[in-house]
């Protein structure tokens, strides 16, 4: 780490949903603002007029949030080197470019968009590589004032040096060098007078103290514009280093194609914030002991930048769930009843049709996450925290618990494996019996007296118990049986087997 604390930022877009690359890039820079004692910032990139949702900005605060990614300033929180949306900082802008046009380091460009295309087809048609042909930059001064005083619809270029090459150094990739001919005149300021990302994120990066830049590799490439526009300004490059591309698991960059990439959508789905943090932390870092479960903390207390990877990682949607479960399990019955209950809570907000299908859902629908929701789900989340790996799951492993009505399942499910559907009848009608007789409604008691009842009839424990499984809870796969019995309690286990015998004919 550099002697001065770092000040890193991120610069998300409003542009819809918050984006897992966003909160990916994020946790790296917080990494090394926190291991240096430096400051991070977060800015808002909504100069693309034509994009903007208005809703997005604030999602990407709740997003951020709620994964436990402060910023020490931002336009939620403040700072001293506000405003921290670039809509607001347009004058800055502009007075930069004028700077830039007095030092003839940009130039006015008048090129209608229909000259534009036409360049493009030709270059296409050619294959040549794209970029501006420079038509406007050799226009004379008299030239310029007229097409301006006449009012003239333009944008301002950066005028890029065709001879020699722009050199930078990537912390993971050593030195980068970009042949000048092969970078092109970039738009500047648009003739809507907002700036592109290539000046607003130079302008706001010097202005805001940013002395590095940790970013995805895809700007790898504009890095040259911006290694040229400090140095027409004359203003000191931060710090370059280049993260890796999240992937698919064919390697193709992320995308909701192939992936769910909304921050919102994974809260929703019930990951912890933990769970998908130390799974982000994952991706292109190697933790120095090989751990594979780890705090923030503990990544910021190994974090070194030189164990960064240019391979893209994979996004792994399955390895994600298995290291969320991990966390669900690592959490107190109490914690984790206090998330289940949140997470349906918010869930109930906005329900979708299988939302108002399920138990656990229609209960909090009907009647709110009252007391007896509460206790209910905090005696039973003990019975599922090893089957589940997401909050989400518990609505379906659960679901036993909140029927408001007799569980529905296929009659089939009730026959026992081996067995005719009479000989099942007969077998759950003695298990009726035999728990009806019972003196305690413990489960140890309830499956001493059933395993006793399995060894007098000649049944195998596990035969014996796969049709009162789905009698009791209408499912083959549940928590476990005797436990869920006893939170069922006698008259609803009862009732459920009086409903399943006739079934069996």
């Amino acid at each position: 780490m550099s002697a001065r604390p770092p000040v890193v930022r991120i610069a998300p877009s409003p542009t819809g949903d918050p984006h897992v690359g966003t909160a990916y890039i994020a946790l790296f820079n917080l990494c090394v603002a926190r291991k240096g004692g430096g400051r991070f910032i977060l800015r808002i990139e909504d100069t693309d007029r034509t994009r903007y949702d208005a809703s997005s900005e604030a999602k990407i605060f709740e997003a951020l949030r709620w994964l436990g990614l402060r910023y020490d300033e931002g336009p939620d929180v403040g700072g001293p080197n506000g405003p921290y949306r670039q809509s607001e900082r347009t004058p800055l802008y502009r007075e930069m470019t004028e700077t830039l046009l007095a030092k003839g380091a940009a130039y006015r460009c008048f090129c209608t968009e229909e000259r534009l295309e036409e360049l493009r087809a030709t270059q296409r048609a050619m294959k040549l590589p794209p970029g501006y042909d420079g038509f406007c930059r050799h226009l004379t001064p008299d030239e310029v004032r007229a097409k301006v005083a006449a009012g003239v619809p333009h944008v301002v270029r950066m005028s890029v040096p065709k001879e020699g090459s722009t050199t930078f150094h990537d912390d993971l990739r050593g030195d980068v060098t970009f042949e000048n001919k092969t970078i092109d005149d970039q738009v500047l300021l648009k003739s809507d007078g907002f700036p592109t990302y290539h000046l607003a994120n130079v302008v706001d990066d010097h202005a805001m103290g940013v002395t590095w830049v940790i970013r995805a590799e895809e700007w790898i490439t504009s890095t040259p514009k911006h290694v040229l526009l400090y140095r027409a300004f004359g203003w000191e490059a931060p710090r370059w280093t280049h993260m890796p591309l999240l992937r698919n698991a064919d390697r193709s960059k992320i995308s909701k194609r192939k992936n769910p990439t909304s921050l919102i959508w994974y809260r929703d789905q019930g990951f912890l914030p933990e769970g998908l943090l130390n799974f982000l932390g994952l991706m292109g870092y190697g933790h120095p002991e090989g751990k594979e479960k780890f705090t923030f903390d503990e990544l910021v207390a190994t974090f070194d930048i030189g164990r960064l990877s240019t391979t893209g990682p994979v996004f792994d949607l399955e390895k994600l769930k298995w290291l969320n479960g991990e966390w669900i399990r690592s959490l107190t019955d109490d914690d984790l009843a206090a998330r289940v209950v949140a997470h349906v809570e918010r869930r109930a907000q906005a329900p979708t049709p299988e939302d108002a299908a399920n138990p656990v859902m229609r209960r909090v629908l009907a009647t709110g996450a009252d007391d007896a929701f509460r206790a209910l789900v905090r005696r039973t989340t003990p019975l599922v925290r090893e089957r589940i790996r997401t909050l989400e799951e518990y609505a379906s492993i659960a679901a036993c618990f909140f029927h408001d009505t007799l569980p529905t399942y296929p009659a089939e499910d009730l026959v026992a494996k081996k067995r005719t559907p009479a000989e099942t009848r007969d077998a759950l009608a003695r298990v009726r019996a035999a728990l009806d007789a019972a003196p305690s409604w413990r489960a140890a008691e309830l499956e001493a007296a059933l395993r006793a009842l399995a060894e007098a009839t000649g049944w195998k424990p596990g035969d014996l118990f796969t049709p009162v499984r789905t009698a009791v809870t209408g499912a083959k796969v549940s928590p476990p049986l005797f436990e869920t019995m006893e939170i069922l309690g006698r008259a609803t286990t009862l009732a459920r087997l009086d409903a399943a015998l006739p079934r069996l004919g």
